[in-house]
């Protein structure tokens, strides 16, 4: 099964000696994200002037979508009318970093390991199992990113994502991200992608950057 759109984002974040998760609530916001878009790519999921209904609810074959595609079936249904896309991402983030990282390590790219930091307090990391996935991803977006090549829509959509939420530095650690900023934004304007995924870029994007700014209002008032 191909990995999805959040577990890229995830393996992005995740140190690969640690497992520790870098820019964790950044991270959390696009890897929620992820999921949403690839759902709406899939054409299970629609969002129209940035609110969410369900299209289609016939199973992607992925357990990780599957999974979230029940839970936003269900969470609309008790909607008297679609609700906001950017409603499901500020309920969700938390819950599909913890489901993202479940099925990566279910798919042997990460280990679980439990520590003790200061000696007391237990906390769960993830570092790298299998780096093939990664470095095929780290490849892909270099391609695209820096070497100018065509992004197909999966690409194109990942790009986006890291962009509105400022990951730029987890994707091109190496790069100052004012060097791949500007290839990132015509990226995430949906050049080169069909008009249905443009469309669906561009709301995910849009959703991603509403609530993170909502959250930076709230942490400074």
């Amino acid at each position: 099964m191909p990995v999805t759109l959040g577990e890229e984002i995830m393996l992005l974040s995740l140190d690969d000696e640690t497992g520790a998760a870098k820019s964790r609530e950044a991270a959390g916001w696009a890897v929620a994200g992820g999921t949403l878009l690839e759902l709406v790519l899939a054409r299970r999921l629609s969002v129209d002037d940035g609110r969410l209904s369900v299209t289609d609810r016939t199973p992607t074959g992925v357990p990780l979508l599957d999974e979230r595609l029940g839970l936003i079936d269900a969470w609309t249904a008790k909607k008297s009318k679609p609700p906001r896309a950017t409603e499901w991402l500020t309920r969700e983030r938390g819950k599909a970093v913890g489901a993202t990282i479940d099925s990566l390590r279910v798919r042997g790219l990460v280990t679980e390991e439990q520590r003790k930091v200061l000696g007391l307090f237990p906390v769960r990391r993830y570092p790298e199992a299998d780096g093939t996935t990664e470095a095929e991803l780290r490849e892909r977006l270099a391609s695209v990113v820096l070497r100018g090549a065509d992004p197909d829509d999966r690409s194109a959509g990942l790009i986006a994502l890291i962009h509105a939420a400022k990951l730029h530095h987890l994707a091109f650690p190496e790069v100052p991200a004012r060097e791949v900023r500007p290839r990132m934004e015509e990226i995430a304007e949906g050049h080169g992608v069909g008009d249905d995924v443009r469309a669906a870029i561009r709301t995910m994007q849009a959703a991603l950057v509403a609530v993170t700014a909502a959250v930076v209002v709230t942490a400074v008032t």
